[in-house]
């Protein structure tokens, strides 16, 4: 998986850049206790499915990590569902480091590494969808996504009573409006 390294530049009130000291890297095996624990830390707000430490362990190079002043504060998951069909997973930030763009800037990283490994479809299942609808992503029914009803839904505790939004980003306009930029600007 490759990331690339950046560290944020945030605005404060004042309007003047301050680099936040943001790191958004792959993470690796190491990762895995703080992310689960990130994991753990939020699920009581209702929004995420529980995970385990050790699948977490086994899939850490699927994860997107950011961190703070060496402490990791964000992470999202790209989760292959099938050969064209990618989701987002497990996307935190936690409640210290809301507001700095991080959700933003992982989901932007995930996107990348969809892009790149030539999924067609990146999808994601939350109960917040216009943060995603923000980002070109649009919703649509559940059962345009068999791959996942297929791979967690049917065994989910919440099947056919399910909360959650489903959204999709068609990852074909996306290589093309790149393309098109790289053309122009190339």
């Amino acid at each position: 998986m490759s990331v690339t390294t950046a560290a944020a530049l945030l605005t404060d009130p004042s309007g003047h850049g301050v680099d936040a000291g943001i790191d958004v890297r792959a993470a690796c095996v190491s990762d895995a206790t703080a992310i689960h624990a990130l994991i753990v830390g939020h699920l009581a707000d209702g929004r995420l499915l529980p995970r385990d430490r050790d699948e977490i362990a086994m899939h850490a190079h699927r994860f997107v990590v950011a961190m703070r002043d060496g402490r990791l504060v964000a992470c999202a998951e790209l989760a292959p569902l099938s050969r064209h069909v990618a989701e987002i997973r497990s996307l935190v930030v936690h409640r210290n480091a809301r507001g700095l763009g991080l959700g933003t800037e992982l989901v932007r990283e995930i996107v990348n590494l969809a892009t790149s490994g030539e999924f067609e479809k990146l999808c994601v299942f939350t109960h917040a969808p216009s943060f995603f609808v923000r980002q070109d992503f649009s919703i649509v029914p559940h059962v345009w996504l068999p791959e996942k009803i297929v791979t967690d839904c049917h065994a989910c505790p919440h099947f056919r009573r399910c909360g959650q939004y489903a959204v999709v980003m068609e990852l074909d306009r996306v290589r093309r409006t790149r393309d098109s930029q790289a053309a122009r600007h190339g």
